[in-house]
This record gives C-alpha cells, sequence and structure tokens, in this order.
C-alpha cells in the first residue's frame, strides 16, 4: 500500500530502498541510454579523427598529383619547344642546302665558260704556232 500511494506520487524506493524520483526500470533505461551515448560520441570523436586524416592525406596526395601534372606539363611545353627549333634549324638547313645548290650551279657554269675559253684559247695558240 505504501508502495501504490508512494507510486502514485511518483515516488520508488532503489534496491538500495533509496527512495528515488524515477522508477528504477526507467533510471536503469536513462542510465544505460547514457552510456550508449557517450560510446556513440566517443565513436563520432573517432570517425572525425579518421576522417581528419584521410582529408590530410587526400591533401596530400592532390598537391603531390598537382606536383606533378606541373611537371608533366613543363616536359610537355619543352618538347614543344625542342621540336620547334629542330624544325626551324631543319628550314635553316633547307635553306643553306639550296643556297649551296645555287652557288654549285653558277660554279659549274664559270667552269664551263672557262673550258670553252681554254679551248678557244688553246685553238687559238695551236693556230698561231701553225701560222709561223
Amino acid at each position: 500500500m505504501a508502495k501504490g500511494i508512494l507510486g502514485d506520487a511518483s515516488l520508488h524506493f532503489d534496491e538500495l530502498n533509496k527512495l528515488r524520483i524515477l522508477d528504477p526500470d526507467v533510471a536503469q533505461q536513462t542510465i544505460e541510454l547514457k552510456e550508449e551515448c557517450k560510446a556513440f560520441v566517443d565513436k563520432i570523436a573517432e570517425f572525425q579523427k579518421i576522417v581528419g586524416s584521410l582529408i590530410d592525406l587526400v591533401d596530400q596526395l592532390a598537391k603531390a598529383a598537382e606536383n606533378e601534372k606541373m611537371k608533366a606539363i613543363g616536359a610537355r611545353n619543352l618538347l614543344k619547344s625542342i621540336a620547334k627549333q629542330r624544325e626551324a634549324q631543319q628550314q635553316q638547313l633547307q635553306a643553306l642546302i639550296t643556297e649551296k645548290k645555287m652557288q654549285l650551279e653558277r660554279y659549274r657554269v664559270e667552269y664551263e665558260t672557262l673550258c670553252k675559253i681554254e679551248a678557244d684559247q688553246n685553238e687559238f695558240i695551236d693556230q698561231f704556232i701553225f701560222q709561223k
């Protein structure tokens, strides 16, 4: 009967016969919920720590990838530059070859002309010697 009157007044006795406002079952559930919440908060903190280290790792990898990308772009630009230099050098050499061919043709014509002059002079000398 005392329990009924106290129960109506929302007062209860626990296992140590101490007077409590909450029902012992509700108090036990509250304690369990509190422990579960603490475990959940600890797990969330651990998760945040792991995620933070993962983000740091991803940032480092992104920086390394960016550095490698810049190196690759630099190498590609250097390669393009070398290709343009070779093309320009090839054009210069082609122009030099053309110039030398023209010079060779002039020398060939000059040689033929000199050979004809020599032949004419030899013929003149021969005619001059035979006339005497």
